[in-house]
């Protein structure tokens, strides 16, 4: 949870430059990009963060990563920043959280739909428009399939959960007759 917070401060932090400089959309994708980097090349972000690994050399190897790279100033000098206060390994979650910043401040919402069977375009399209107008936010939906959930609709949004599928409703139910109630 500690984790989330840092980088939560660290995306705060990149989008008010953002936002400064009117870079926002750049530094989304050099992050992206970079966290991507790190993800594909798991012998790089393994070696940079590895404190069993000298420092300075860990440091130079990202310094001449960095300066492969087409980067901007600020982005090359938050990595290094990243990289001084150990905080290098968090790049994943701090892309994530500046995702979501930089989708907020073009208003764009992001949410999720899961179903128990394949979903029509139709449907999809309907459920994305509902939820534009919930949040007068133009929504990008991802879609997935989980068989488990027996038929209806889970749908995510933020903190905000609607869950309609019949595994719930038969959950609920079942509470509620253990609970003497009528259905």
């Amino acid at each position: 949870m500690k984790n989330l917070a840092i980088a939560r401060r660290y995306a705060k932090a990149l989008m008010l430059i953002g936002k400064e400089d009117g870079q926002a959309e750049k530094y989304r994708e050099e992050l992206s990009g970079l966290a991507e980097l790190f993800d594909q090349g798991q012998e790089l972000g393994q070696t940079i963060c590895n404190p069993l690994y000298d420092a300075g050399g860990r440091k130079k190897v990202l310094e001449v990563v960095l300066g492969k790279l087409d980067l901007s100033k600020v982005m090359t000098s938050f990595m290094l920043l990243l990289f001084e206060k150990g905080r290098i390994g968090f790049i994943a979650n701090i892309n994530d959280f500046y995702r979501k910043l930089a989708d907020n401040l073009k208003g764009i919402g992001r949410a999720s739909v899961v179903s128990a069977s394949k979903l029509s375009s139709d449907a999809v399209e309907k459920i994305r428009e509902s939820l534009s107008k919930m949040t007068g936010k133009e929504i990008k939906l991802d879609v997935e399939e989980d068989s488990s959930l027996i038929g209806g609709v889970v749908t995510k949004i933020g903190d905000l959960v609607l869950d309609g599928s019949i595994k719930t409703q038969l959950l609920n139910m079942r509470e509620s007759l253990k609970r003497g109630e009528r259905v």
